[in-house]
């Protein structure tokens, strides 16, 4: 014996739609190759600056090479490498089948 819910199945399969779209917009946004860039040449220019700014005694420390410079070099060009993949391979829109087209909805 089948209860009735009171939904239709144009209701779910609607909603379920709604949500593909909504999953799909928010990996766009929450794209891990944009936070994982982001962070790198944030935290990149931070110790780039701090190592332009090293004193000599700091730099004798690490026996003459200026590990803060080079490292804050290498994480901005990590962090540019992410958000050049992003912008180079976003991910791709949602797919719109032609019997979802919402000039056909009452």
């Amino acid at each position: 014996m089948s209860e009735y819910s009171g939904y239709s199945e144009e209701d779910v399969q609607r909603e379920v739609t709604e949500l593909e779209h909504k999953s799909a917009t928010a990996a766009r946004i929450f794209d891990l190759r944009r936070i994982i860039g982001g962070l790198f040449v944030l935290y990149g220019i931070i110790v780039t600056i701090a190592g332009i700014t090293d004193s000599d005694a700091e730099i004798n420390k690490a026996q003459g090479v200026n590990i803060n410079l080079w490292t804050g070099i290498g994480m901005l060009l990590l962090g540019l490498f992410f958000l050049a993949w992003l912008k180079l391979r976003p991910t791709p829109p949602p797919v719109v089948l032609p019997d979802e087209d919402e000039s056909q909805v009452p």
